[in-house]
């Protein structure tokens, strides 16, 4: 037995990034390693420009994913007005950016997951500086502001954090139910999936493997290593 780190995520809009080239910004259909690391790093207030830290802590963590509502696709054609970067020079706010003469006008389609949920299940390495139990307690009180993937996409459902004891992710996950009764805005799906990191125990039956570059290797630079990930499919019950 093992303890596991089990929470949930909803919220009106997600973005979970994939490889962006030029103006579109795709996501994913369920979340990245890189925002799950990222929301747990913000709850224990790692910030983004702590490279060694934001790596130890990934370090140690694996996480599997069920998808509780797979939701809609929107795709949004935005604008944005930004300066021009110089050299050794920090804009820390937007109202900096702003207060700049000239504005450059930026044009992007950028994808969203609308009315989607999800269960997250997190384990710890042998050695690692964090505890499932701190993490569910950072979790009620974070540090920082939490979203989902984008600043735009804020949290509309406490997280549930809680901390159970079992052998794998299967059972880690089969046992919290993400209620949608309140919510009438998602469809859950009877027939859904789990994803988890390859080299994993997680109890489920590998149907099929993606890959994924969504292993942070610098925030500051916007670098992603690529990884390896597997799915199941399960059918709930009710």
């Amino acid at each position: 037995m093992a303890d596991f780190l089990v929470f949930q995520l909803y919220g009106p809009m997600a973005a979970w990034g994939d490889i962006a080239v030029g103006e579109y910004r795709p996501s994913f259909a369920h979340p990245s390693k890189s925002a799950i690391i990222g929301l747990l790093a913000a709850a224990l207030g790692i910030r983004r420009d702590e490279d060694e830290r934001q790596k130890a802590f990934a370090d140690t963590c694996s996480f599997a994913v069920r998808v509780d509502a797979m939701g809609t696709l929107l795709r949004d054609y935005h604008t944005a007005q930004v300066p021009s970067e110089k050299k050794g020079v920090t804009r820390y706010t937007r109202y900096s950016e702003l207060a700049v003469e000239k504005l450059n006008t930026i044009l992007s389609s950028r994808d969203y997951r609308c009315d989607a949920a999800y269960t997250v299940a997190i384990s710890f390495r042998d050695g690692s500086a964090y505890s499932a139990q701190m993490l569910a307690d950072a979790l009620c009180k974070p540090v920082f502001v939490l979203y989902l993937g984008r600043k735009s996409c804020p949290l509309a459902l406490p997280l549930q954090s809680k901390v159970v004891s079992a052998t794998n992710f299967k059972d880690a996950l089969e046992g919290h139910s993400f209620s949608t009764n309140d919510l009438p805005g998602i469809v859950p799906s009877s027939q859904t999936g789990v994803y988890w990191e390859d080299g994993i125990e997680s109890g489920y039956e590998r149907e099929h493997v993606i890959a994924r570059r969504d292993v942070p290797l610098s925030r500051k630079r916007w670098q992603f290593a690529e990884r390896q990930e597997n799915y199941a499919g399960i059918r709930k019950e009710g």
